[in-house]
C-alpha cells in the first residue's frame, strides 16, 4: 500500500543517536532537510523538554521546529507551541505522598530543564539517572512552575518498572505512566502520549494518521507506534516497542532510520513488513 507521506517524527535516543553520542550525525540532519525540501514536516519524538533538542540535532532549530517534546505532552508546529499537558500540581503531590510508602522510589519534577527532587533520595535519583541526580535541586514540594515533564524514579527491571506502572496508575487513576527504560517512568495526563499527540499535528496540517511515518525503540514509544500505520522499530528496540512497529529496521548505530527517512524523502517506499 502507498502512502503520501506529509509528516515525519522520530525518537532521538537509540532511533536517530546511538546511545552515547552527544549529536546526531551530519547525514541525518541532512535527512531532515531533505525531508523539509520535499514538503515533508519532520521533526523529534522524544522524552526531552523542547529547549533540549537543538544541541542534539548538532545546533539545528529547524530540525525541531515541528516537534513532541516531553513524551507528546508539548506539541510544536513550525516553532510554535500549539498544545500543552500540565501536570496538576495537587495531583502531584498525592503522588508524592504515595511514593512516601513505597522504598527506593522518588519523584523529580521540571522546571524548564532543572531537575527538582520533590520525593526520594538523591542517591537513588543518581543511581537511575546519573546525569539528573548530578544537578537535582532537592526541594520538599512540587515547584509552583508549569510542570510538563515528571517522573518516577526505581532502581528496578523493566519488568518491576511496568508492575509499578500500574499500581502507581491504580492509586493515581487521572495520571498515566510508561516505561522508557528500566528504572525510570514518565509520567502523563490521563490517556496522554506521543500517539494522542499526533493527533494535534495532524488536525493543524490537514492529514490523516496513514500520511505520517513514525520512528522509535523505547517503552514511551509504543503509543505512536501502534497508532500509526507506518511505523519503523529499529533493531535493539524494547520488545513492547518491537511488537508494536509495523516494519522493522536495522541498527541506530547503523543509521537504519536515517536511510528509511532518506527513502521517504525522495518519495519512496521500501518497506519491509515485520
Amino acid at each position: 500500500m502507498a502512502h503520501d507521506i506529509k509528516l515525519i517524527l522520530t525518537d532521538i535516543d537509540g532511533t536517530i543517536l546511538p546511545y552515547g553520542q552527544p549529536e546526531v550525525s551530519e547525514r541525518c540532519v541532512a535527512a531532515f532537510h531533505a525531508a523539509m525540501d520535499a514538503g515533508i514536516h519532520i521533526g523529534p519524538a522524544s522524552g526531552r523538554g523542547h529547549k533540549w533538542l537543538p544541541p542534539l540535532l548538532r545546533g539545528d532549530e529547524s530540525c525541531c521546529a515541528d516537534a513532541l517534546a516531553s513524551n507528546g505532552m508539548e506539541v510544536y508546529l513550525d516553532d510554535e507551541r500549539i498544545h500543552v499537558e500540565t501536570l496538576d500540581h495537587g495531583v502531584l503531590d498525592r503522588l508524592a505522598k504515595v511514593l512516601a510508602t513505597m522504598d527506593g522510589t522518588g519523584l523529580v519534577c521540571f522546571d524548564d530543564q532543572t531537575p527538582v527532587l520533590v520525593q526520594g533520595s538523591l542517591d537513588d535519583l543518581t543511581a537511575c539517572f546519573p546525569s539528573y541526580g548530578s544537578r537535582a535541586i532537592v526541594a520538599d514540594a512540587v515547584p509552583a512552575c508549569e510542570i510538563v515533564k515528571a517522573n518516577v524514579f526505581f532502581d528496578g527491571t523493566l519488568a518491576q518498572m511496568h508492575d509499578l506502572a500500574g499500581r502507581l496508575h491504580d492509586l493515581v487513576p487521572t495520571l498515566d505512566f510508561d516505561v522508557p527504560q528500566p528504572g525510570w517512568l514518565n509520567i502523563l495526563t490521563n490517556g496522554w502520549g506521543k500517539g494522542p499527540a499526533i493527533d494535534v499535528l495532524c488536525h493543524h496540517l490537514g492529514i490523516d494518521v496513514d500520511q505520517v511515518a513514525v520512528f522509535g525503540d523505547g517503552g514511551n514509544d509504543v503509543s505512536m507506534l501502534s497508532y500509526v500505520p507506518v511505523s519503523f522499530a529499529v533493531e535493539g528496540a524494547a520488545p513492547d516497542a518491537w511488537e508494536a512497529a509495523t516494519y522493522h529496521l536495522g541498527r541506530c548505530e547503523d543509521e537504519a532510520a536515517v536511510q528509511m527517512i532518506e527513502a521517504l524523502a525522495a518519495g519512496e517506499t521500501p518497506y519491509l513488513r515485520a
